[in-house]
């Protein structure tokens, strides 16, 4: 074992709010191929002791893009795979996936180490193992280096943020789905404050910590996708925020958004930059993958234990990585019009009244005991009587913190 059995029981309760319950999932029906989820025996040194699989279609040309997924607690490879949806596209457009797996002889729910830092900086621990997957799979299975991606659910998508911090000369680009900022927590003391209710830091603050992962790197950085739930009181909506000034920092755009959407399943998108980094907020939403379930071109996954039936986070994630014939940067969907950033109004509507009124006159919504701000998810303390806040609105139903 890499870990004591004191941690080990330690951890399962900081684990707790991440657990991703693997029972109740539905398996989709296996097509009529004879691709499969392989496992791989040997991929390098493995000092993190993860379990690799690999799934090639039957029409995977050479030098194919691949996307490294990264399952939630308590799941496993298969069951990720099986249900995220991931399948149909690799199917349809030719790419290879990579899923690690961990085992239960390092985290006694199967989660990734996304707080010890021995997993989390480059060269150590599992994200070394999971770099260690990619070379194999570049060397083994003819995939083009300049087009892998890395995608992950709760304690999976902290990973993913692990990874696009320590290995930007790896990842071209990577989703974070209800994660958590790269480095919020450094052990286990502190990772409980991390997921719920979130830390706040500046932009420049969480992009220092994510430049510091590599020192010294002058290459480019990765482009990323974050996906949240308003309602998900496991991982605070705040760490979709949070994640999105830590990654608009590295990019070096503003947090100010360039493109405002509406999309299918209650999703707003906030594109910033030149399609840089994307914010997509899935109203009502708890804790999981947003899955679509059908046969249309924008449907995927399987609805069940933390696949939310909202939308298909799949597919759009397909797209920005540019998966869909080739490593370009696409434009949002066609049904994501963007739409102008609220600006504020003339005169701006300002209001000062405890976090209870705010939520009650609907300018503010309440998770885990903490009030935040209607549109931009701005924390705005403890939800009670007591705790007053001031609050301006900027567009319809746009509030910000501050007048």
């Amino acid at each position: 074992m890499r870990r004591s059995s004191s941690l080990l029981t330690r951890l399962t309760g900081v684990v707790a709010g991440l657990v991703l319950a693997a029972a109740g999932v539905v398996t989709l029906a296996v097509p009529a191929q004879a691709a499969s989820l392989t496992a791989v025996a040997s991929f390098g040194s493995n000092p993190g002791n993860l379990a690799m699989y690999a799934y090639r279609p039957d029409n995977m040309p050479a030098n194919a893009p691949a996307v490294v997924l990264l399952h939630g607690c308590t799941q496993n490879a298969s069951g990720y795979f099986t249900n995220s949806g991931w399948r149909k596209y690799a199917d349809q457009w030719g790419f290879a996936l990579i899923v690690a797996e961990q085992k239960s002889g390092n985290n006694a729910n199967a989660c990734f180490n996304w707080f010890e830092t021995g997993d989390t900086a480059r060269g150590q621990g599992e994200a070394l193992s999971i770099k260690q997957m990619v070379d194999h799979a570049k060397a083994n299975f003819g995939v083009d280096g300049n087009r892998v991606f890395v995608s992950g659910l709760s304690a999976g998508a902290a990973m993913s943020s692990v990874m696009l911090a320590t290995y930007p000369d790896v990842f071209a680009a990577g989703s974070i789905i209800a994660g958590i900022p790269y480095r919020c927590a450094t052990s286990m003391v502190n990772a409980f404050s991390c997921m719920n209710p979130g830390t706040d830091k500046s932009p420049a603050a969480w992009g220092d910590l994510v430049r510091g992962a590599y020192s010294g790197y002058t290459g480019r950085r990765p482009r990323v996708a974050i996906w949240h739930g308003t309602s998900d009181t496991t991982v605070a909506p705040l760490n979709g925020t949070e994640s999105r000034d830590q990654w608009t920092n590295v990019r070096g755009v503003s947090q100010t958004p360039s493109s405002t959407s509406s999309l299918p399943g209650g999703t707003s998108l906030e594109v910033y930059g030149n399609d840089d980094v994307r914010l997509y907020r899935v109203s009502g939403m708890g804790h999981g993958t947003p899955v679509d379930p059908g046969s249309g071109a924008d449907q995927c996954g399987t609805a069940g234990a933390y696949f939310l039936d909202t939308i298909c986070s799949t597919y759009r994630d397909a797209l920005f990585f540019g998966l869909n014939g080739g490593g370009t940067n696409p434009t949002p969907t066609p049904t994501a019009t963007p739409t102008p950033t609220p600006t504020p109004t003339t005169p701006a509507t300002c209001v000062t009244a405890t976090n209870y009124a705010h939520v009650t006159a609907g300018r503010a919504y309440q998770s885990a005991g903490y009030a935040y701000a209607n549109g931009s998810n701005q924390r705005m303390g403890l939800y009670n009587t007591f705790y007053t806040s001031a609050l301006k609105q900027t567009g319809p139903n746009y509030w910000v913190v501050g007048c």
